[in-house]
């Protein structure tokens, strides 16, 4: 059983040592409670429950402590996938949720997967979610000055379980002051894929992500006989030509473990139960 999870960038100009403390210490508590979860639970129920708790914690950008856009208000997008049957479902542009990969975790069972902004609201309320805002007054004091820190924050989740099971999900409150209506790549297979071979969850500047097909071009080398770390390579060698500002993390279903950053530094912790790694 393998969990890797990460809540994507550091801002090097705007976040101080103690911020950065704070998100350690956070990932941690995060990915142990992900980890204890695994052992009763499967792949998907894990990323699910692992991705919440990124939502609900205010140092990362997504659920609570997203980014406010343009005209003053939050979207957020997120999507999840299971490896085992290439079941994809997420939403775009969704306001006033707590927790969006609830929402996304809803629609696998329906025909129509993927919704966005009011239909996706619409749907969370016919599902029981109450109107939840997840603006913070650090958000909010950001928006004011307009400053653009954390703008590729992202959160996202791993997880390899005990059957050989892969799933992915990934959440985000966007890049902040965005027009409205763009669309991130959190909510796509450029940003969020898994099949029985391969999970990768992805972080950065989400036009990047999705100009290069992050991480479905990954899963599908691995699926083509390629390792992990090949795949990764490879693929972020590609995402130089266009000077892609991106990172990811992912889990074979071997079992090995792999992130890869095309600028510094991309926030994650992994763990197999054994050795806990963190970023730098």
């Amino acid at each position: 059983m393998k969990i890797i999870i990460h809540g994507g960038f550091f801002s090097e100009s705007s976040q101080s040592d103690e911020t950065k403390q704070k998100k350690q210490n956070a990932l941690k508590e995060i990915i142990d409670k992900g980890f204890e979860f695994l052992q009763t639970h499967t792949a998907l129920e894990t990323v699910v429950y692992t991705t919440c708790l990124l939502e609900d914690c205010p140092l990362f950008n997504a659920g609570i402590g997203s980014q406010i856009q343009a005209d003053g208000k939050i979207r957020m997008s997120a999507a999840i996938m299971n490896g085992s049957d290439c079941r994809f479902s997420g939403v775009i542009n969704i306001e006033k949720v707590q927790n969006p990969v609830l929402v996304a975790e809803k629609l696998l069972k329906e025909e129509d997967r993927v919704l966005s902004g009011q239909g996706a609201k619409q749907y969370a309320n016919a599902q029981g979610f109450e109107s939840f805002s997840t603006e913070t007054e650090e958000r909010k004091k950001e928006y004011s000055m307009k400053l653009k820190s954390s703008k590729t924050s992202t959160v996202g989740c791993v997880v390899l379980d005990r059957k050989g099971k892969l799933a992915v999900a990934t959440s985000t409150g966007g890049k902040g002051f965005e027009i409205p209506g763009r669309v991130s790549d959190s909510a796509t297979i450029a940003g969020n894929f898994a099949n029985k071979h391969c999970a990768i969850s992805c972080t950065g500047v989400g036009e990047d992500i999705i100009n290069g097909a992050l991480a479905c071009k990954i899963v599908t080398r691995v699926t083509d006989g390629q390792t992990i770390e090949s795949a990764f390579d490879k693929t972020f060698e590609e995402l130089k030509e266009i000077d892609g500002f991106a990172g990811a993390i992912g889990i074979d279903v071997k079992g090995n473990m792999y992130w890869k950053e095309s600028h510094p530094k991309i926030v994650f912790a992994a763990y197999d139960g054994e050795e806990m790694t963190f970023f730098d």
